[in-house]
């Protein structure tokens, strides 16, 4: 399994906290995002932009990880197994989280070291309750 960019620090970050409750801010504790939407365009053959958005993030690494997300499911769609992160913007404005991310879609494993598989990310999307496209 390889995973490298935004999400994989999200899922590496979260990782580290299932062990011990007792020691997980209370910040993780009341974490009840809401998704509210993905928006896919296709800018040059491989390469994909997508905006999301959301309400209830802790921070721009959970902005990211459904930007990921959505990748990931979008590259299965297409027929593809990888991406590679390209860069991702957050913004937040009157409490909803903004995402702006470029990402590159691949059927073999691109170079660089942001890049994800993209059946294990569908799977570890899921299992988090973050949704795709």
């Amino acid at each position: 399994m390889r995973l490298a960019g935004p999400f994989a620090i999200g899922l590496a970050a979260s990782g580290s906290l299932f062990g011990c409750a007792a020691e997980k801010p209370a910040a993780d504790m009341a974490f009840n995002p809401s998704y509210n939407g993905i928006e896919t365009i296709l800018l040059d053959g491989d390469l994909v932009n997508f905006r999301v958005a959301m309400t209830g993030a802790r921070d721009d690494k959970d902005v990211a990880a459904y930007a990921a997300c959505a990748a990931a499911q979008y590259a299965l769609i297409r027929g593809f197994g990888f991406a590679r992160h390209v860069r991702t913007n957050v913004a937040i404005k009157g409490g909803v989280w903004r995402g702006d991310a470029v990402y590159t879609i691949s059927a073999s494993l691109p170079r660089g070291v942001k890049t994800i598989d993209a059946e294990v990310t569908v799977r570890d999307c899921g299992a988090q309750g973050i949704p795709t496209v």
